[in-house]
């Protein structure tokens, strides 16, 4: 059975040359049909001679430049209207000559270069033209021949317009495209800030802390397999975010929820930093992306807290309601940044982006005792 979508897919990859032969060849086969001759237009006047091999040769003129019509259209227009001129003073007045205002009209769409030298030549190419049908006997007016053109000027117009439709679909297209480029950067951005710099930031702090555990071989030995075992988390985490971004990636690629903040705040306190961390209410079944944002705004806190405020009590307050999902992460002012990383500024912006984009309120400030914490009211069952 034959696939017609397939069909239809390899035809349109095919070049627009060959998609436009079919109707130059129609177009020859019925102008040479002896039931088509002399039906196509004719000035007035004009007298009207039978077929014969010119008449062939000015019908394929007329008829197979149509098949590069919108390859080089200006080449179409040239050798089209050659063949209408001919064949109008011949008098075969041949079905091919409609190939005329498809001609006018192809080069109005599709010619790029030179439009207005190119419409100044061919209205200068019909003055000779109607002055030679005039004198072989056309009994048209002069205001009959303005007519004619006037058609050929509005055909003209008609593809400029078709033109110019074009050209701004495929800007508005372009713009679409660059925005939507422009977003998938910084989500692939957001989300290697996330997923680098939690796990990044407990090596470091743990590698800094090892430096004095030198006379504490058990604390020493326990300190670098943390760090060890945040690594392999690290390397776990990016290999899940290379399969988010590929494109071929399977549905079920794992995302960090809520369900899994116990371990992360497990993590950070093998880091040196003491959390506390209190649940409160039910975890619904599905949350959408809210669960996904609620982990990655305690997971950003958690970080920040041992950048700027390492060894200082932290706690987390995460709280379940029927329409959203509160969390709070609060710091005391105490606290090193001995052998932490600078920050870029990035993750609080994003945190604030996150929340914004599914409707929530994000808050992020210090508090009156030199402490600092960072609220989120995330709407709960928004989709994925």
């Amino acid at each position: 059975m034959i696939d017609l979508r397939r069909v239809q897919d390899l035809w349109r990859r095919c070049d627009v040359t060959v998609r436009d032969l079919p109707f130059a060849l129609l177009l020859a086969a019925v102008s040479l049909l002896p039931a088509s001759h002399g039906s196509g237009t004719q000035f007035e006047g004009m007298p009207t001679r039978p077929f014969d091999a010119l008449a062939v040769l000015l019908t394929i003129l007329q008829a197979l430049p149509l098949t590069v019509r919108r390859r080089w259209p200006s080449v179409c227009l040239v050798l089209v209207s050659l063949g209408f001129a001919l064949d109008q003073i011949g008098g075969y007045h041949s079905v091919a000559t409609v190939a005329l205002p498809i001609a006018v009209l192809s080069a109005g769409a599709h010619l790029e270069r030179h439009r207005r030298v190119s419409a100044i030549l061919v209205s200068l190419a019909y003055l000779p033209f109607a002055v030679a049908l005039h004198r072989l006997g056309s009994t048209e007016e002069p205001a009959e021949f303005a007519l004619f053109y006037l058609a050929l000027v509005l055909v003209w117009g008609i593809g400029g317009w078709l033109r110019s439709t074009r050209a701004a679909e495929a800007e508005r297209r372009s713009r679409i495209a660059e925005a939507t480029r422009a977003a998938e950067r910084t989500r692939i951005a957001r989300e290697l800030h996330d997923v680098v710099t939690h796990h990044v930031t407990a090596m470091v702090v743990q590698a800094e802390s090892a430096r004095y555990l030198t006379a504490a071989p058990e604390r020493l030995d326990a300190t670098l397999s943390a760090v060890t075992d945040t690594g392999r988390r690290a390397i776990a985490d990016l290999r899940h975010l290379l399969d988010l971004l590929n494109p071929d990636h399977d549905t079920d690629v794992r995302t960090p929820s809520v369900g899994e903040l116990r371990a992360l705040v497990e993590q950070t306190g093998l880091a040196g930093q003491p959390v506390e961390f209190t649940e409160e209410g039910e975890q619904a079944e599905s949350a959408g992306s809210a669960e996904f944002v609620a982990y990655r705004v305690v997971q950003e806190s958690l970080t920040n807290a041992l950048k700027y405020a390492h060894g200082a009590r932290t706690a987390v307050r995460v709280r379940y309601g029927e329409k959203e999902i509160t969390v709070e992460v609060s710091t005391d002012g105490s606290g090193s940044r001995a052998g932490s990383p600078g920050g870029s500024g990035r993750g609080l912006a994003g945190l604030r982006e996150r929340v914004d984009a599914l409707g929530g309120e994000f808050s992020a400030g210090r508090r009156s005792d030199g402490g600092f914490v960072v609220r989120a009211s995330i709407p709960a069952g928004s989709p994925s």
